[in-house]
């Protein structure tokens, strides 16, 4: 798979720089492109990548911070989606040097979330002025375009990845909540995902605040019903009685894990673990269950690492069933793998049932 980063590309930079000339006369492609292509350019990661070409616009585009904004507004309906994650310079630049020019830049932010995303740029004016950003953003809930919408809950999340955290929200999340109100009818599941997503990270630090909201939403729609399991998916990973319980799972003291094998305990980089294990009910009415394994990574320090995998969700009907999976190996580039002792894990609702190790080879 291309790495993202690779968005910043020669394809990406002739639309851009031909883009920006039509607006911006003394505009130079030559020394732009310059300037982002030096000699460190191949080490820079992603968000590197971003901050670097931002930096780059801002030596080559007008030093009046209104004019630049002004033919970057022009620019960024052209370079849209399309190229990925690139078109995020143009909110970057915002978030770089417009926090002193709030008019100028809010207004920027809205309309350069729908062609990129402004989510991680907005955060610092929320740092910055709470009261006023959150404000706008409970106005962004009402607007007719769906990237706007989606940016008045995904920019306010308290632990968005890749972006500066909001410790504000983590301690008080109250002022998110009406704007997660407005938006969990949604008629874009793109929006309603982030909804779910904003409650999961207001979980992990005020669980009882989202099963309350989460009983209160539950059984609204189909539409909300999966938005609230998906808002709970951390605590159900956890197995939390109260979010187990929601969604009808039964109690783990019913369901036993035996002839748990490891059909290859050494596993060389780039291969599949392959395990097996039967699932046996100790009573005989029907047990809804959530089926789930965590492999326990080594990291480079020695030290053991949980991730957990969804195996499935089902109604148990016979007394015992049989359950084959197999993990990859295989080398990604979100995941670098280290030689030694690893543990593999059975979870059924929640209570890790069984616990067996395998060895990892380069």
């Amino acid at each position: 798979m291309e790495p993202v980063k690779n968005t910043f590309n020669q394809v990406f930079f002739e639309k851009l720089t031909d883009t920006i000339s039509k607006y911006d006369s003394n505009f130079s492609k030559e020394l732009f492109l310059s300037k982002v292509l030096t000699d460190d350019w191949d080490g820079y990661e992603l968000k590197e990548r971003m901050h670097h070409v931002t930096e780059c616009l801002y030596e080559t585009l007008p030093k009046d911070y209104e004019s630049a904004i002004g033919i970057l507004m022009k620019a960024a309906s052209k370079v849209t989606f399309e190229f990925g994650f690139a078109p995020m310079i143009f909110p970057n630049f915002v978030e770089l040097y417009g926090l002193d020019d709030w008019d100028i830049s809010v207004k920027a932010l809205e309309e350069f979330t729908k062609y990129s995303s402004s989510e991680f740029a907005v955060r610092p004016f929320i740092i910055k002025d709470v009261n006023r950003m959150m404000e706008k953003m409970e106005k962004w809930a009402h607007h007719d375009n769906l990237h706007v919408r989606r940016l008045a809950s995904e920019g306010c999340r308290p632990r968005l990845p890749w972006a500066i955290a909001l410790p504000a929200f983590k301690k008080d999340p109250s002022m998110i909540f009406p704007i997660l109100e407005l938006l969990k009818n949604d008629p874009e599941e793109y929006v309603r995902r982030s909804v779910a997503n904003n409650l999961n990270d207001i979980s992990k630090d005020h669980p009882k605040l989202v099963l309350q909201i989460a009983r209160k939403w539950l059984g609204i729609s189909k539409e909300t019903d999966w938005l609230v399991k998906h808002a709970l998916r951390t605590l159900l990973k956890a197995g939390n009685t109260e979010a187990l319980l929601m969604f009808g799972f039964s109690d783990p003291i019913y369901i036993d894990i035996t002839n748990f094998q490891i059909h290859n305990e050494k596993v060389n980089i780039g291969d599949t673990l392959s395990f097996s294990f039967q699932l046996k009910k100790n009573k005989d009415t029907d047990e809804k269950v959530r089926i789930e394994y965590a492999i326990y990574f080594m990291k480079a320090n020695g030290e053991l690492t949980r991730k957990v995998f969804k195996i499935s969700e089902r109604v148990l009907t016979n007394r015992i069933e049989e359950i084959n999976r197999n993990h990859s190996f295989k080398l990604i580039t979100t995941r670098k793998y280290y030689p030694g002792q690893h543990k593999v894990s059975i979870i059924i609702n929640g209570v890790e049932k069984v616990l067996n190790e395998f060895e990892i080879y380069n």
